[in-house]
């Protein structure tokens, strides 16, 4: 079986080589994907344009307005005569956040009032106005708190807090995106990469009119599945590496777990990408048709339903069903465990159990399409 294979894959490797598009796509590709999307795809909400308009200017709203340029959040652009051209400015969108501090903003503090002040927020984009209300309210306790401390010390109660914490964030401490999004963007860019390449390997028989010669070889329709998708396994564990790379020198995105095991995780998720392609490689007649089918396949499903956009447990229960139809799902779990907690196969074994399972389903239709091809 192996002296059948060896011409198969020494085949694949020389059109891989004559056609300069697909070992771009295997190999620049996903290094560039990965740079383009891991710089775009930021949800890191910093620098949020701001306009006070202090109606008191004493000490204690200076105090309060510092509060919020000191937290790093925020820049302070304007400073408005009135709530008016506050508004106005959000209109224009020359600030996302507009702080009104009313006139009897100390003497309300002083005197042990609560005093009140107006935030208005661009709300365009629900999730970075939701974002900027959480860095304003956290701002707004801890200030609070400042000031009940102070308080508290006129009775002599020291600083006495009746309850008090301390957050430790685990696996991601500054709380960076990058290190979120960049796992995943390693399991989107490989399943594209891998489907969309190997749906042309089978279509380009077709057109060219050799599939015939395959046919009354003596290479069984299982060997020459097996001999096309070993080149692009290879090329694709080494565009997986060149990620990683880029990963750690861009995004600073260590990987805390076992090398080996992401090896064989990596390397059975690029089979079952790479099933898929020759799925749709057997089903198509036409390199145009096989090239479309490969990158709807691959792009909405990967994009939508893994979890590297927008989280399944938010979805409808039908929704989430569709989702495991998509490997790179289970695949993100196993990559975001390894890369970021450092975990070991006994937290995410069942994603492993699901991707072989996947995997074997798809190379037995793959197979069981190209015989009726033959046939």
């Amino acid at each position: 079986m192996f002296r059948r294979l060896t011409p198969i894959i020494k085949k694949e490797f020389l059109q891989i080589r004559r056609d300069k598009r697909v070992l771009a796509i295997l190999t620049l590709f996903p290094a560039l994907l990965m740079l383009l999307n891991g710089y775009a795809l930021n949800s890191d909400v910093q620098h949020v344009r701001m306009a006070v308009c202090d109606q008191e200017k004493s000490h204690e709203s200076r105090e309060f307005t510092d509060a919020f340029v000191t937290s790093g959040y925020f820049d302070y652009v304007a400073m408005p005569g009135s709530t008016s051209e506050a508004a106005a400015m959000l209109n224009n969108g020359d600030v996302k956040l507009a702080l009104v501090i009313p006139p009897d903003f100390s003497h309300k503090l002083i005197s042990g009032e609560q005093a009140e002040i107006q935030v208005l927020v661009d709300g365009m984009d629900a999730n970075y106005a939701t974002t900027i209300v959480g860095y304003v309210q956290a701002i707004s306790l801890e200030y609070s708190r400042n000031i009940i401390l102070k308080n508290l010390a006129k009775f002599g109660r020291g600083n006495y807090i009746p309850v008090d914490y301390e957050a430790r964030i685990w696996y991601n401490p500054e709380l960076k995106s990058a290190k979120f999004l960049v796992p995943g963007l390693i399991g989107f860019v490989l399943a594209i990469t891998a489907v969309i390449a190997t749906s042309l390997s089978i279509v380009k028989e077709k057109e060219r009119n050799t599939i015939e010669q395959i046919d009354v070889s003596p290479i069984s329709p299982v060997e020459l599945i097996v001999g096309k998708m070993i080149p692009y396994v290879l090329i694709s564990l080494v565009a997986a590496a060149l990620v990683l790379t880029a990963g750690y020198f861009l995004f600073d995105v260590a990987i805390r777990g076992s090398l080996i095991l992401l090896f064989f995780t990596t390397l059975l998720f690029i089979v079952a990408a790479l099933s898929i392609g020759l799925y749709v490689s057997a089903v198509a007649e036409t390199q145009m048709v096989a090239f479309q089918l490969a990158a709807l396949l691959a792009t909405l499903p990967t994009m939508m339903f893994s979890g590297f956009m927008f989280p399944i447990r938010s979805m409808p229960w039908w929704l989430q069903i569709i989702s495991n139809m998509t490997p790179a799902k289970f695949y993100l779990v196993i990559l975001r465990g390894i890369i970021l907690k450092g975990v070991g196969l006994a937290s995410w074994w069942p994603q492993v159990v699901y991707l072989a399972i996947f995997t074997s389903v798809m190379l037995f239709l793959s197979v069981r399409r190209f015989k009726k091809t033959l046939d």
